[in-house]
């Protein structure tokens, strides 16, 4: 199977402290990967690393198997689209503007827009539900809207790999599944290959194909959901006692925190 990206012995120190890693994944072509784990682990640094935001680290990234190093920074960002979690815009900017942002890697030299271009943008906002939302201002939506006009941004590029930043955070159930689903749906008719950090460990489990769980930058388990999701990799990441059972609606793992669930020191 293709990887997309190949991380080895990904190692990086802040001030004189290691932060993340010695770390070691592949994620393939198409795969739906989440990356979960406690407050300050190494999640975003990892994403942010990926997105090719952090230069100084030691050991190998690889994107279809070339040196991040070595690909141009034109060709990655048509490649990778990077959602982060708090996106900042410093105009008020219109549902439309934001959207027709992620264009710009694929646009001419001259900067103007093709009937490819334009029809990207159409696609985009149509398979994300937010077309009549075309000329609202950006800070006049709900979460779940803004939600979806970020998304739609993101997949204007067309891109190969898509990065998420805890996409459904602060929305409600409903929300967050209509956020998901629609990612899924898109994942599997574009062969796209997501890669998203997430706390919601029973969205991860619902989603993903497999899950890294990490704490203190370093791997505590890596495979499908069956396989991560177990009592004693939760205890060792979270130090909390967290049930697990199977979901019967889903046949996925459902994890559930327990009160007063410290460990015996």
């Amino acid at each position: 199977m293709t990887a997309a990206y190949t991380v080895e012995d990904l190692r990086i120190d802040y001030a004189g402290r290691r932060i993340l890693g010695p770390l070691d994944l592949s994620v393939n072509k198409g795969e739906c990967f989440l990356v979960v784990g406690p407050n300050g682990s190494g999640k975003t640094t990892l994403l942010r690393t990926l997105a090719g935001h952090v230069r100084h680290y030691q050991g190998r990234i690889a994107l279809w198997g070339i040196d991040l190093s070595a690909i141009s920074p034109m060709r990655f960002a048509r490649t990778v689209a990077h959602l982060p979690q708090f996106p900042e815009f410093a105009v008020p900017f219109t549902v439309e503007m934001t959207v027709r942002l992620g264009r710009a890697p694929r646009l001419g030299w001259l900067g103007m827009e093709s009937p490819q271009d334009k029809e990207a943008l159409r696609q985009a906002m149509a398979m994300t539900g937010v077309s009549h939302l075309a000329q609202r201002g950006l800070g006049t939506l709900s979460g779940g809207e803004r939600a979806r006009v970020l998304l739609a941004q993101a997949l204007c590029r067309e891109p190969e790999v898509l990065l998420l930043d805890e996409p459904t955070a602060s929305l409600d159930p409903g929300h967050q599944m209509r956020v998901m689903d629609l990612l899924d749906r898109i994942r599997l008719e574009r062969g796209l290959t997501v890669i998203m950090v997430s706390h919601d460990l029973n969205l991860a489990s619902t989603y993903a194909e497999r899950l890294l769980l990490v704490r203190e930058g370093c791997a505590v388990a890596l495979g499908s959901p069956a396989e991560v999701l177990k009592e004693a990799h939760l205890v060792e990441a979270y130090d909390w006692n967290l049930a697990v059972d199977r979901n019967p609606f889903t046949g996925t793992p459902r994890v559930t925190a327990l009160p007063g669930g410290q460990p015996e020191p």
